[in-house]
């Protein structure tokens, strides 16, 4: 059974998350649809770091305090945001983070190749969401009339590099972190 102190402790960590997400977004390089961010190098620190609830509960808030008009989105936030190619990728953030933590929640799948497995599989939940959600914006709302090679180039193949790097700095950094964490807030 967990302690009040440590849901205090994973309340605090997830609030941290939430608002390294919130920086990851403003860490941007601008694209011709959706810019390259860090939130998703948070939204994998976030799975593997605080498992998959408290993870997946960072990502919410995250979503929820733009969707209420926090400023915390790329472009900022407000629930017009909705109609933005870009929100489905939000939106998988939270899922994404969930599968990270989930993959990576015992010990003995906390190796290398096992993170970079996890970090790919909340990728790819995220991009089943994301391209989808932005096919649907860009071509029933804004009447853009993309064609799905379109749409897997403008909102995926371009970012994959980035991402990848994402992945490489996610396992350096969980392997510097978890055992903090451990120490700290899973004894």
């Amino acid at each position: 059974m967990r302690t009040k102190k440590y849901n205090v402790q994973m309340m605090v960590l997830t609030a941290l998350f939430v608002a390294l997400t919130a920086v990851g977004a403003f860490l941007k390089i601008p694209t011709a649809t959706v810019a390259i961010t860090l939130q998703l190098l948070f939204t994998f620190l976030a799975g593997v770091l605080l498992g998959p609830g408290w993870g997946a509960l960072s990502q919410l808030v995250y979503v929820l305090l733009g969707l209420v008009g926090v400023p915390i989105f790329t472009e900022g936030g407000g629930f017009a945001y909705v109609l933005k190619p870009s929100f489905g990728f939000l939106i998988g953030l939270i899922p994404c983070a969930a599968v990270v933590g989930a993959l990576t929640r015992k010990r003995e799948h906390r190796t290398i190749p096992w993170l970079i497995l996890a970090c790919v599989a909340g990728w790819a939940v995220l991009y089943l969401i994301g391209l989808p959600y932005m096919a649907a914006i860009l071509n029933l709302h804004l009447k853009k009339g993309m064609d799905v090679a379109t749409i897997f180039r403008v909102g995926m193949l371009i970012y994959l590099p980035g991402d990848a790097l994402k992945v490489a700095a996610t396992v350096i950094l969980s392997k510097a972190l978890l055992p903090v964490v451990d120490r700290e807030f899973r004894k």
